[in-house]
């Protein structure tokens, strides 16, 4: 979807408006032009981003992730889930249950503690950064506002110098047309002139 919605009729007032055919024509032309850059080229005062480089791990679980083959390595989320108790008297199995259960407490008071957190500050900072961004579109919004208004000013000024000279300009080309007619008028009678001599000529020579 373009940005640019609508135009405005830059040409001169006193001229005479194009035809249809030299409007095809120039517009047909701008289309050429444009068709010869490329269309995805970015805006030479916009930034190229940074190509992403991933490492050899990434990019192997990239890879898994698009085969669509099941997850064999990474964290082992079963250590969060609830442990069953081990059988009675197995120390081993019953020291190793309960290390796993403080690894899980953990976890599940660090994300207690996270989610507190972000309940108590993530929304302001959202709200916050909400205004911010509204306080930027308002911004651009006056700009464009001062823009259109120079923009109109400039319109009104070129208007008003090109009515001020529309009846010298108008006459000047009517005293330029008279002059060709007059400078065709004598170019013909030179010429009738001339045929009327070489005519004398050779009736005296005969």
């Amino acid at each position: 979807m373009p940005l640019i919605q609508s135009s405005t009729d830059a040409l001169p007032y006193i001229d005479a408006a194009p035809s249809a055919d030299e409007l095809a024509a120039a517009n047909a032309l701008i289309q050429s032009e444009l068709a010869a850059e490329s269309q995805t080229a970015l805006h030479p005062n916009i930034q190229t981003s940074r190509e992403s480089k991933y490492s050899n791990l990434v990019d192997v679980e990239h890879a898994r992730l698009s085969s669509g083959e099941e997850r064999t390595t990474g964290i082992d989320l079963s250590r969060y889930e609830a442990l069953d108790a081990p059988a009675a008297g197995d120390v081993e199995a019953w020291r190793t249950t309960l290390q796993k259960a403080y690894a899980s407490a953990e976890y599940l008071r660090s994300r207690e503690t996270n989610l507190g957190l972000l309940e108590a500050y993530g929304k302001n900072a959202w709200l916050i950064s909400n205004s911010q961004l509204e306080d930027l579109l308002k911004g651009l919004e006056r700009e464009i506002e001062a823009m259109k208004l120079d923009f109109e000013q400039v319109e009104r000024e070129r208007r008003e110098r090109q009515a001020g000279v529309e009846g010298e300009v108008k006459g000047l080309e009517a005293g330029w047309r008279e002059g060709v007619g007059r400078l065709i008028e004598v170019l013909a009678a030179a010429e009738g002139v001339k045929q009327e001599i070489l005519q004398r000529r050779r009736e005296g020579a005969r």
